[in-house]
C-alpha cells in the first residue's frame, strides 16, 4: 500500500438552484489545512490529503474519510483537522464526537 493513510475531503460544488453541498462550505480551506498540518508533522510520506468529489452525503457534510479504516467524519470545521490528525492518523484513535451518523439527516 502506498500510503498508511489516505485522506478525503468532499469539494464538490453545485449551482446555487441545486441540493445543499457540503464541500462548498469550506472543503478546500479543509483539504489545505490537513495538507499544511500533515506536512509540517513530516507524516506526508505516508499519508496524503486530497480533494475528492461528492460522497452523496451532502446534508452530513463537510464531510471527510479516511482509509483504509473507510471511516467517515461529518461536519468537520478547520478547528477540528489538528485533532484528527494527532488522533486518528498518528494515534488510529478515531474522533467519535465526529463520527457520521448514517441513521440520522
Amino acid at each position: 500500500m502506498k500510503y498508511k493513510k489516505h485522506i478525503f475531503i468532499c469539494t464538490n460544488q453545485r449551482s446555487p438552484d441545486a441540493r445543499i453541498c457540503c464541500g462548498e462550505e469550506h472543503g478546500m480551506k479543509l483539504v489545505k489545512e490537513f495538507k499544511r498540518i500533515i506536512k509540517d508533522k513530516g507524516l506526508n510520506i505516508d499519508m496524503r490529503a486530497q480533494r475528492a468529489g461528492c460522497f452523496d452525503l451532502c446534508e452530513k457534510g463537510p464531510s471527510v474519510v479516511v482509509y483504509p479504516e473507510g471511516v467517515f467524519y461529518s461536519k468537520v470545521e478547520i478547528e477540528d483537522v489538528n485533532e484528527i490528525v494527532e488522533k486518528h492518523l498518528e494515534n488510529d484513535e478515531v474522533v467519535q464526537r465526529l463520527i457520521m451518523d448514517y441513521k440520522s439527516n
